[in-house]
């Protein structure tokens, strides 16, 4: 497969679905579920969550350009903000011509937390009773999950910390290629149990946390001098203001997210679960920073990276439930929760560089008001090729507002 598909954009809807067919094997059932726009039905989504009325609706959308670790991928990304998807296609056209993107994730280890209230007296003898029985408790928790134990996975290790008037219990688990919050809290539940008998101890919490920090994720990339030119300097110094100021590194770290967000939705992986590991890995050491680093290499070039723990997974929960989560991981065509990792890590490098790069030289308002322009058009009453002329004309106008865009519209029509 060639992901380096020119002017997607321009395609009409029929010609893009065919690209779809041919470069990721869809068949007439799945490109009928891209066509309906109404790929949840109400017994799947009723199954999913509680009180459903209906289904909510996002734009889903192709990312092309994407080279990673040299291979060619169809990104797929479910997000309502303009010009997100159009940063990454730009960001991975350059980045292809250095090669693309060198991405690698770590084990995929979550961390589950069991809570043991103790007086500080008696936690040395607790901590001594948990280490003399860890092969125990790890096969206790074993036992909870013989499907992920045959494919590899399974609980590995226990840590203990400690916090004044409580201990704190960590579990390692290899979840292989599952998000993974359901088999840790399981275990976590089930040795709560065995801890509170051994130890005559009170457990409070038994869950599964969300800073990820043995599921990391990087990705790296090479942005060419003869593309950028001066703007080389620039996005650095854009990138140096994040890395020295905690309310520019939240701006720049949500643009990151933008992008991860929108390939996890699309996959059916937990986005919330993504931000809250990112944030709070942003800030491990006492103060928030960027999750990603720029700087040139010998020639000139711009290098970055992105360094973040990124959960995600390609088997249960919704990645089997919503069709189209299914349809989306197969277009991307991801093998294991690593790869995804890999392709999530590369989308947030290439969304951050595209909107530093945006910054950098031009704003980040001209590519963006071009499409929100177009969304103010739609609120305004415009149809069909109004759309694109009002847009136009408020752009040219450098006045993007519903009041404007209903004058406009007025004497197109007038005009017809």
């Amino acid at each position: 497969m060639n992901s380096d598909i020119s002017k997607f954009y321009e395609k009409s809807w029929q010609e893009r679905l065919t690209i779809l067919k041919e470069h990721c094997q869809l068949n007439e059932e799945e490109l009928s579920l891209l066509k309906s726009l109404r790929p949840l039905d109400f017994s799947t989504a009723n199954i999913m969550i509680e009180n459903v009325i209906g289904v909510f609706g996002l734009p889903l959308a192709i990312a092309t350009h994407f080279k990673i670790n040299g291979k060619d991928y169809l990104i797929p990304m479910a997000i309502e903000e303009s010009s997100v998807v159009a940063a990454a296609c730009k960001a991975a056209k350059i980045a292809r011509l250095a090669g693309g993107f060198k991405a690698e994730a770590a084990e995929q280890i979550m961390v589950g937390q069991i809570q043991i209230f103790a007086a500080k007296e008696k936690q040395k003898e607790i901590i001594e009773k948990i280490n003399a029985n860890k092969k125990m408790l790890l096969e206790k928790a074993n036992a909870c999950d013989a499907v992920l134990v045959s494919f590899g996975g399974g609980a590995r290790d226990i840590e203990i910390k400690q916090f004044g008037d409580f201990i704190v219990l960590h579990l390692l688990v290899d979840v292989r290629d599952a998000m993974g919050a359901n088999a840790v809290n399981t275990m976590c539940e089930k040795l709560a149990f065995e801890i509170e008998k051994m130890c005559d101890c009170k457990v409070g919490l038994k869950i599964l946390s969300n800073l990820a920090i043995y599921r990391m994720a990087k990705a790296k990339a090479v942005f060419p001098k003869e593309v950028l030119g001066e703007a080389v300097d620039a996005v650095i110094e854009a990138w140096r203001f994040a890395s020295l100021d905690q309310f520019r590194a939240t701006t720049h770290n949500k643009g990151i997210m933008n992008g991860i967000d929108a390939v996890a939705i699309a996959c059916g992986n937990d986005f919330r679960a993504l931000e809250a590991g990112a944030h709070s890995y942003a800030c491990l050491d006492g103060r928030y920073k960027p999750l990603t680093r720029y700087w040139k290499d010998k020639q000139g070039n711009l290098v970055g990276e992105i360094e973040l723990p990124i959960q995600v997974g390609i088997v249960g929960g919704a990645t089997r439930v919503n069709p189209m989560a299914k349809l989306c991981l197969k277009i991307l065509g991801v093998k294991s929760a690593k790869e995804l990792a890999c392709v999530l890590a590369s989308v947030g490098l290439a969304q951050n560089f595209a909107a530093l790069y945006a910054l950098a030289t031009e704003g980040i308002q001209r590519g963006h008001m071009k499409l929100h322009a177009e969304n103010i058009a739609v609120q305004a009453g415009a149809k069909g090729a109004e759309i694109k002329k009002v847009a136009l004309r408020m752009i040219e106008m450098q006045s993007i507002n519903e009041a404007t865009a209903k004058e406009i519209l007025k004497e197109i029509r007038k005009g017809a």
